[in-house]
Order: C-alpha cells, then structure tokens, then sequence
C-alpha cells in the first residue's frame, strides 16, 4: 500500500470530525502541546541559528542527544534526562573548543566534527552495551508522538517558555552580535558571554525538539522552518514570526498525518518542512525574475 492510500485512508472529507476525532484521546492531546511547545522554541532559537551560521553546531548537537539518551536508556534514567544533560554539556563543550579569546567561531567547524565524531561512536557503545532488544532505538533516531506522559508535556512547555524568555532578554545584543560581531564588541556588548549563552539556548532546544523528531530529525524543526522564513523576509520580527508559525504548521500537520498512518511522525514533519523551504525558494526566485 502507498503512502498516501495509508494515510487518506483513515482521513475523511469531514475536517472537523478528524479533529475531534484527534484531540479525543489523551495522548494525543499531550503530543500536541508538547509540539507546539518544541515547535515555537525551536522556531525562534533555529532563526538565530541560521542567521549565526551555526546549524553545524546544531546538528552537533542533534548528535549528542543521541548517546545521551541511549546512555539514559543504559542507566535505568528517563530520556529527557538523558537528552538535556547530553545537550547541555555539548553545548558547554562547544563553546569551549571552538571559541578562542575573542569569541569568534573561526575553528568551530573543525572542532564540532571532531565533537560529533565522538558522540556518534559513544552513542553506538551504549547501544551495544544494552543487553537486550533496545525497543526504543527507532524513537530516539527518529521520533515518536506515542507514549508522551503528562510530565514530559509539562516539561517541555517549562523548558520552551524559559528558553523563549532567555531569548527575548537577550534578544537585541544577541541580533546586534550575529549580524557584526567586531561592531558590537567594539560597543562594548558581551559577545563571547552571548555566544555561550546563545549555545546553552541551542542545546535546550535540540534536547526538547530530539523527543518529538528524533535526534537524526532535528533539523526539520530546527533549521528548515527558519531557513524558509528568512528565504521569504531578512526583517528580524517578521522572520521570527513567520519562523514560528511554519514550525507550528508543519508540526500539527504532521503529528495530524502520523495519527492516521503506520509512519512516523518524523517522516512527516521532515517533509513537509523540505517542501515549504522549496516553495519558498521557487517564490524568491519568481520575485527576483
């Protein structure tokens, strides 16, 4: 059976009643506010992170969730233990390798493969250390919506609304920073504290987007949602919102489509944010013709 006959086959004509039909079971309910909670983190950090040029140190990261929760797993922990403390400590780790003295990232892409390298094999020891059938492989790799708790929802509706809080304090010497860093340290903004701090944000948020996208998933949310919005406007708030708003669009839809089929949702989530940032390239290129 193709994609689609799976898909349309639980769907009907009648929007809403799919929609009640949705928000009718509870885990549903859950996998929707904690998506919507990633979605709008990871919309707003993702727009700084493309405008930094950093979605490198971000698939790093995406990396280091994986043996991070692998390594939970091996423990006996909860996962989101597992992906935030892995996350965090790569961030801390990043900024430690890759910044020299005056902040800038001029050997970040050397020091974060190096970084990656590791983590990736780590995560595969754990794998291997688990006796037994890691049933959970698939979720962490890919993502899953099932079996999201209470807790888990709450949590990561704590961690996004501290993260989004963080951002806007920060905001204006955090823009002023990305865009020219040699003028803003020249004005005397904290720039190499910004960049450290703008990490930690970026770790928060790939730990929070890992349990609903997988940690191979990250960037569905993450980079291709900002990446679209700043293809369509370079305007700062403009983009922010637009940012978010794709990643709450592709999100819903997505956990919408995984409902009523046998895929994942990461699946769904990936691709329709790769044909939203194909759109949106193919309407900058009409525009510029």
């Amino acid at each position: 059976m193709s994609i689609e006959a799976s898909v349309f086959q639980g769907l009907s004509w009648n929007v809403a009643g799919d929609v009640r039909e949705l928000v009718s079971y509870h885990f549903m309910v859950n996998a929707l506010e904690a998506g919507t909670a990633v979605a709008v983190m990871a919309g707003a950090i993702g727009w700084f992170m493309v405008l930094r040029r950093q979605t490198f140190a971000g698939h790093t990261l995406a990396v280091i969730a994986f043996p991070g929760a692998a390594g939970a797993s091996l423990a006996g922990l909860p996962l989101a233990a597992g992906y935030f403390g892995a996350c965090v400590a790569g961030a801390l780790a990043l900024a430690g390798v890759s910044a020299d003295r005056t902040g800038s990232h001029s050997r970040e892409s050397a020091a974060t493969g190096t970084v990656q390298a590791f983590a990736l094999g780590l995560g595969f020891l754990f794998v291997g250390l688990y006796h037994g059938l890691l049933n959970g492989l698939d979720a962490l790799l890919f993502g899953t919506f099932l079996g999201i708790t209470d807790g888990q929802a709450h949590t990561l509706v704590g961690v996004a609304a501290a993260a989004l809080l963080l951002l806007a304090f920060a905001g204006r010497p955090l823009l002023f920073a990305s865009v020219d860093g040699d003028v803003a340290r020249a004005a005397g903004v904290p720039v190499r504290a910004l960049s450290l701090g703008f990490l930690l944000l970026l770790g928060l948020a790939v730990a929070a987007t890992s349990q609903i996208t997988g940690a191979l998933l990250v960037f569905a949310l993450l980079v291709a949602p900002a990446a679209t919005a700043q293809r369509l406007t370079a305007r700062p708030l403009p983009g922010l919102v637009l940012s978010v708003g794709i990643g709450l669009a592709v999100t819903w839809l997505g956990l919408a489509l995984a409902y009523f089929s046998i895929y994942p949702a990461g699946f769904f989530i990936t691709s329709l944010a790769f044909a939203a940032y194909v759109i949106a390239h193919a309407v900058r290129a009409v525009r510029k013709r």
